[in-house]
């Protein structure tokens, strides 16, 4: 008995690795070169992160699929900058960095981009009466010298070249007013106007507005769409990249140190210059003026920035051209809901059109909007000017 009790137990012990539950080793080991695997893997996902210039060839030579997979997987990596990069935004933080000066002398300088005469010269000579020394105006006529009824327009046109709508001699006629303007050193707020443009506010209103502001009135918001980023060119990689493409409308107030920001740049604005524009690539119609300054100030001082412009413009019919008022839409009702908007809504290309809604904030207090309307055909002009002084005194300025 004792014989077959040890037999059993020694066949026990030698076929122990015979029976099923001898197998469990294998999983075990399995586990192990997963294990291997996995961190091997890992590492490798870590030195990709971390030096991705390096590692993407050989990243190619073991498996292209499989590297696009990784790419896709990783979380985007913080490219190096180049020399000119580095360059733009160093001068663009030294310019930034000087505090806006307010003195009695300190100006606005409107900027009137126009193709020839401008129709509301008269309502603006009201505007500027007893504000003599805080403006100043310059007048870019792309096609005609104005024909002026205001001594407040006579011999202030600058050089001027040819503007199309939709390529970059727009942003070069913005930028060569904000040159001359920027030649007076009392002028320390930009407005720049188009020849539709009339004034909601009375002068000390816009000047206090302006004046105290902490930002720059520049519009810029994210559309998805395909006439938002869907504009982005792939020639514009890497110093703009998709994620950082912004819209907006051109129409503008900002700081002197934004204006001088404006024209120190060359490099970003060489990418629009160069590869914005109309069917430039795979038949996107990119628009300069649209883009070229909220991706810039996006880029450079998203904070810096109001998000929204002052000047008012009805979108509400969704057309290519915002709506025209016609003399026949300008009553007291219509000024009134223009100057006490304290909201503004963005429209998208996503779907039909979908609607973005944001507070205008003023030094972190919420206030109307609007400080200008564009849009107004040259036959509003007798009603605006009936009107002007009613809707101008609706609303003091108080600080």
């Amino acid at each position: 008995m004792k014989g077959a009790k040890r037999w059993s137990l020694g066949n026990l012990r030698d076929t122990a690795s015979s029976l099923p539950g001898a197998r469990y080793r294998a999983p075990t080991r399995r586990r192990a070169w997963i294990i291997m695997a996995l961190s091997l893997i890992t590492i490798f996902a870590v030195v990709a992160y971390m030096y991705p210039h390096h590692s993407k060839r050989a990243c190619y030579m073991i498996s292209s699929r499989g590297c696009k997979a990784l790419a896709d997987w990783l979380p985007p990596s913080l490219r190096e900058l180049s020399d000119d990069e580095i360059a733009a935004r160093v001068v663009v933080n030294e310019i930034l960095s000087n505090p806006p000066v307010i003195r009695k002398d300190s100006k606005i300088a409107f900027m009137f981009l126009t193709p020839g005469t401008l129709p509301f010269e008269r309502l603006w000579d009201r505007f500027f009466q007893g504000h003599e020394g805080k403006f100043s105006v310059y007048i870019h006529a792309s096609k005609e010298r104005p024909v002026h009824y205001s001594r407040y327009f006579v011999n202030r046109e600058i050089r001027s070249d040819e503007v199309v709508w939709g390529r970059i001699s727009m942003v070069d006629a913005e930028r060569r007013l904000l040159a001359n303007a920027l030649r007076d050193p009392s002028n320390q707020q930009f407005a720049l106007l188009s020849d539709s443009c009339v004034p909601l506010r009375s002068f000390e209103y816009i000047y206090n507005y302006l004046m105290y502001s902490n930002v720059s009135y520049v519009d810029c918001f994210d559309d998805p769409g395909q006439h938002g980023s869907g504009r982005h060119m792939n020639h514009m990689l890497p110093e703009i990249q998709k994620k950082d493409f912004r819209k907006g409308a051109q129409w503008f107030t900002m700081k002197r140190q934004h204006a001088v920001a404006t024209m120190a740049d060359s490099l970003y604005y060489s990418k629009f210059r160069d590869y914005c524009g109309p069917g430039i690539e795979n038949n996107k119609n990119c628009i300069a003026d649209e883009h070229y300054l909220p991706t810039f100030f996006y880029m450079l001082d998203p904070n810096g920035i109001s998000n929204w412009t002052v000047t008012q413009v009805d979108w509400s019919e969704r057309k290519w051209h915002p709506k025209t008022y016609m003399p026949e839409d300008i009553t007291h009702e219509l000024l009134n809901n223009l100057t006490s908007a304290d909201t503004v809504v963005h429209v998208t290309s996503v779907g039909m059109g979908e609607e973005i809604w944001m507070p205008c904030m003023w030094n972190g207090i919420k206030r109307p909007c609007y400080l200008f309307g564009r849009k107004f055909h040259p036959d509003t002009l007798d009603q605006l000017l009936n009107l002007f002084s009613n809707y101008t005194r609706s609303v003091s300025w108080h600080l």
